[in-house]
């Protein structure tokens, strides 16, 4: 099947099922516009390119999800959240949280980050309209840790962590991923299957369960707006 090529004025996808190979490339090119970025995750899709390639829009399959009541904390864990090893806000500082992520070193990358600078600019855009959402960890007023997504209806879509000590981004996520679960979210969409995502409960469904969730979801209504005014009455219930 041959790729299809977005050009800059057509705002469309493909739909997902007509991939172009088994991981999931749904179409080339276009542009991180805050429409484009919308439409692609009320459609499955998700951006990830390197900073040498043209925009590269994805729909695997399988997809790896995490649905929320399937967190594992593991005994190693709970002993950070028994004596508050970290303190935990929200989008306190976006864009700080995503150049953490952009500079970290990762087990097996090559070259540049395909967090660019478009790609900061783009998701920027959608955290001013309250829809891109960042967690930061902190130890002693440093920030150590943190992560960030998109939020539509009832799944948060992950993005990117980045943690400067041991367990500070995981740390995060399950605080994050608690929270959401009590405010009723449906999945926490991880795009990509990896061990670390596994061993905390992540599971991959397929193509067409994924897509089945996301239109309903697109029937829910959304957030919009500063997590703090939407997480920091939800308590943190974290299995001792």
């Amino acid at each position: 099947m041959a790729i299809h090529w977005l050009p800059d004025n057509e705002l469309s996808f493909p739909h997902p099922e007509e991939a172009h190979n088994a991981e999931g490339i749904v179409a080339v090119g276009g542009d991180l516009s805050v429409d484009r970025l919308l439409l692609a995750y009320r459609s499955g899709i998700f951006p990830w390119f390197n900073a040498d390639e043209p925009p590269i829009w994805w729909c695997p399959d399988p997809r790896c999800v995490l649905f929320p009541k399937d967190i594992k904390v593991h005994k190693s864990m709970r002993s950070y959240f028994n004596q508050k090893k970290f303190d935990v806000t929200y989008d306190k500082c976006f864009e700080r949280v995503m150049r953490g992520c952009q500079t970290i070193v990762r087990k097996g990358q090559e070259g540049d980050t395909w967090i660019t600078e478009d790609f900061i600019q783009a998701y920027t855009k959608l955290h001013e309209m309250g829809l891109a959402h960042s967690v930061e960890v902190w130890k002693d007023g440093e920030l150590v840790g943190g992560l960030y997504g998109v939020s539509l209806g009832k799944v948060f879509f992950g993005e990117s962590m980045f943690s400067h000590v041991p367990n500070a981004s995981k740390y995060g996520f399950i605080t994050l991923v608690k929270k959401l679960e009590q405010l009723g979210f449906w999945l926490i969409d991880n795009q990509i299957v990896s061990q670390h995502l596994l061993s905390l409960g992540a599971t991959t469904i397929s193509r067409k369960a994924f897509l089945e969730y996301i239109r309903r979801n697109n029937a829910e209504k959304t957030f919009k707006g500063d997590w703090n005014l939407l997480l920091n009455g939800v308590a943190n219930e974290i299995e001792k």
